[in-house]
């Protein structure tokens, strides 16, 4: 093939590849594996015959499984020194991309060495079957290239059987042999662009797509209408190894779907959130990927704190700052990741999450969860979520695996009525409210405080259209004055000191109405 149309695709006032020189004298025949992240991440196989790299573009790698069969295009010849070549095409160029040496070192034919090895292989090249055994530093053991079809261009790159054959993903080993940089850090490293930053994304996005954690994903259809994984309250925060520790936001849970560019947002009781959070979504429509994230929908203040009287009223107001804070990653490009442990699914999200003023990725520490949670309070955050590092993901569960510490302890309540006013006050005296037992609502007591005058008039406007006769609770409370009962439909937070035995909370205060939050999953957080 030569050398003259790796000349011509190349301006080499521009490019920092090797121009066309004589090979330079050696005994042993040498090979290289470039991985190239050009418009498609792919593997470069270059095999010194005739002073030359003949080479094979291998767009899903190679691997050493004798039951895989990977395609390898056939592209125009290389030059001999191309073997050292590593860092960045620059925009404009073909090829323009990052460039690693990802493996080398020597190869020769299976059955002969010394004078007679580059005729085996140039006999088994026109053949359109040759066999050869490399030497380098990840690949090793013998190969085969056949060729298919009548273009001369499509082969197959296979692995034998022998001593180094092994189901393991030897592409998840992705640095370079020779500086023992990734793709990434060599891009980084180079000249820069303006789309620098979208490169660096694309390379994550398709090593993400090589990962291990991909290869132990099952491939299955996108799920809908994800009940998300919920945690279970902790009395106090705690230190452990296998525990890693988030905030736990103030804002409205939310599970994104994001599929050929479209997007579904909603809460935890499946209302649409697109509309009133539309900054949100149009920022996930420029994520390139198919994909289901959890997370929490948030607005923070001019200090960065959580405030969710502000996102109560973004849709009104639009003071504040908008954010979606993702810390889960359900599903990716036709993976189902729920089976994967907790720390492998953060890590592939952090990987393919891009860098944006809307999207954020909820990061943790390790084990030291007393700690957090004393910084988390001192910054007046809502408190944190200690999760175990190999949890699952259980949709719609609540499990033990997942905690939340709060810094000051709240319940949700389900409203089943409401007393009349005393004083001064209108609208309403106080909440009566219940919590699920099974199918069972049960009163654990009412709230008559933390309500501003906005607060009652508004909760009252709610609550007319679902008055009822019938109390919700099997067993009529006491309450200090006459009750209207109503349909059990609207939830509110409350803080509370503690507990009765009787079950009933201690000095509840209202805190707010919770619309992201369906009446039929509230239960009692801590039992008494």
């Amino acid at each position: 093939m030569g050398l003259k149309e790796y000349a011509s695709k190349r301006k080499f006032g521009e490019t920092p590849e090797p121009e066309p020189t004589p090979r330079r004298g050696e005994k042993r025949l040498v090979f290289v594996v470039h991985k190239h992240a050009a418009r498609a991440l792919h593997y470069d196989l270059r095999l010194e015959m005739e002073g030359v790299l003949k080479s094979w573009a291998v767009p899903k790698g190679p691997s050493l499984d004798p039951s895989l069969k990977r395609l390898a295009v056939m592209v125009e010849d290389h030059p001999f020194d191309y073997k050292d070549f590593e860092g960045v095409i620059p925009e404009g160029n073909y090829g323009a991309g990052s460039v690693i040496i990802w493996d080398r070192g020597f190869y020769r034919p299976p059955s002969a060495a010394g004078d007679d090895s580059e005729k085996q292989l140039l006999a088994g090249l026109r053949k359109g079957d040759l066999k050869f055994v490399l030497e380098g530093e990840k690949l090793r053991g013998e190969f085969a290239l056949v060729k298919t079809g009548k273009d001369g261009k499509s082969w197959l790159l296979l692995k034998k059987k022998d001593r180094y054959a092994t189901r393991e993903d030897i592409l998840g080993e992705n640095r370079s042999v020779h500086s023992g940089r990734t793709l990434e850090e060599v891009f980084e490293a180079g000249p820069g662009t303006a789309a620098g930053q979208k490169k660096i994304e694309q390379i994550r996005l398709r090593e993400a797509m090589e990962s291990a954690e991909m290869k132990d994903a099952p491939l299955q259809p996108m799920p809908h209408g994800i009940q998300p994984m919920l945690a279970t309250m902790a009395k106090v925060p705690f230190d452990h190894p296998d525990w890693l520790f988030e905030v736990k936001w103030d804002g409205y849970r939310a599970i994104a779907e994001l599929r050929d560019g479209d997007v579904s947002l909603y809460s935890r009781n499946q209302t649409p959130l697109e509309k009133k959070f539309f900054p949100v979504v149009d920022s996930l429509r420029k994520l390139e990927f198919d994909a289901v994230l959890d997370g929490e929908i948030v607005v923070v203040d001019a200090q960065g704190r959580p405030d969710f009287q502000m996102l109560q009223n973004y849709q009104e107001s639009g003071s504040g700052h908008l954010l979606y804070y993702v810390f889960d990653l359900l599903y990716f490009e036709g993976h189902d990741l729920t089976g994967l442990p907790l720390l492998r699914r953060k890590e592939l999200l952090k990987r393919i999450l891009p860098s944006s003023p809307r999207i954020r990725f909820s990061d943790h520490v390790w084990k030291d969860g007393v700690l957090f949670f004393t910084v988390a309070r001192e910054k007046g955050l809502e408190g944190i979520i200690a999760k175990h590092s190999r949890s699952t993901y259980q949709m719609g569960g609540r499990s033990r695996q997942w905690l939340k510490v709060k810094r000051q302890p709240s319940q949700e309540g389900v409203i089943a009525g409401f007393t009349e006013p005393r004083g001064g006050r209108r609208s309403f005296g106080a909440l009566v409210l219940g919590v699920f037992e099974g199918d069972e609502l049960v009163y654990i007591g009412h709230a008559g405080g933390g309500f501003s005058g906005k607060d009652l008039k508004e909760i009252r406007e709610r609550l007319d259209p679902l008055i009822r006769k019938e109390c919700p609770f099997r067993e009529e409370p006491k309450t200090n004055t006459p009750a209207t009962w109503v349909k059990p439909e609207l939830v509110c937070e409350v803080a509370l000191s503690g507990w009765t035995q009787d079950g009933i909370m201690r000095h509840p205060v209202f805190l707010r109405l919770r619309e992201d939050k369906a009446a039929g999953e509230v239960v009692r957080e801590v039992k008494p």
